[in-house]
C-alpha cells in the first residue's frame, strides 16, 4: 500500500452512531463495540497521518424536520466523535449509506491518483459495507480495518466482514495497517 495512492476513509464516526448518549444508544443499542472501534480508528488515523496517507472524514447529514432522527444537520448528533478532522483534511457529507453516492468522492480520489481505500467507521454492515461495495464498483482496492469499524451486534459485524472478504476486500487489523505504514516511512 503506497501512501500516496492510499486514502483512509473514516465513515460516520458521529455522536448519534457512536456515543453512549447518541441516538442509537437511546434506541437501546449496545455501544460497547462502537466505542472500541472509535478508539482503534483514532489510532489508525494517527498512523495514517504520520505515514502521509490521505485521511478523509465522511459523515451522514440528514435535514432537520425529516423523518430520520439520526445525524440531523446542525445538531450535536451529527458531530464527529473519536477521530477528528484536522485543518486541510477533507470532510465529505452524504445523505445516503455509501460515501460515494452523490458526493463526487470517487472522482476526487481518482484525480489524486488514489487506487486503494482503507475503510474504518460505523457501522460495518451498513455504511462501511455500502461504501466498500460501491468502491469495488469504482475500481478501488478495498481494505477494511476490522477492529476500527463495528456494528451494534457482533454477528452483524462478523458476517459483514466475511461477505466483504469473500468478494475481494482485504480484512486487516488497525495494528497491522499502522505497522505497515510505519515501515513505509
Amino acid at each position: 500500500m503506497t501512501a500516496g495512492r492510499t486514502a483512509l476513509l473514516v465513515i460516520d464516526c458521529q455522536v448519534d452512531f457512536g456515543s453512549p448518549n447518541g441516538e442509537m444508544a437511546c434506541r437501546g443499542m449496545d455501544m460497547t463495540a462502537p466505542q472500541a472501534a472509535l478508539g482503534n480508528a483514532e489510532s489508525l488515523v494517527e498512523a495514517a497521518r504520520a505515514a502521509g496517507v490521505k485521511v478523509i472524514f465522511v459523515r451522514l447529514l440528514t435535514p432537520s424536520g425529516g423523518d430520520e432522527a439520526l445525524c440531523v444537520e446542525g445538531t450535536r448528533g451529527a458531530d464527529f466523535i473519536g477521530p477528528q478532522p484536522q485543518a486541510g483534511e477533507a470532510v465529505v457529507s452524504k445523505t445516503r449509506y455509501s460515501a460515494f453516492a452523490r458526493t463526487g468522492l470517487a472522482e476526487q480520489l481518482q484525480a489524486a491518483g488514489v487506487d486503494t481505500l482503507v475503510l474504518a467507521g460505523l457501522t460495518t454492515e451498513c455504511c462501511v459495507a455500502s461504501s466498500a461495495w460501491d468502491g469495488f464498483e469504482r475500481d478501488f482496492q478495498i481494505v477494511i480495518a476490522s477492529d476500527a469499524c463495528a456494528a451494534y451486534e457482533p454477528d452483524l459485524h462478523r458476517h459483514a466482514l466475511q461477505a466483504l472478504e469473500m468478494s475481494g476486500a482485504m480484512i486487516v487489523s488497525s495494528a497491522v495497517l499502522a505497522a505497515g505504514w510505519k515501515k513505509s516511512l
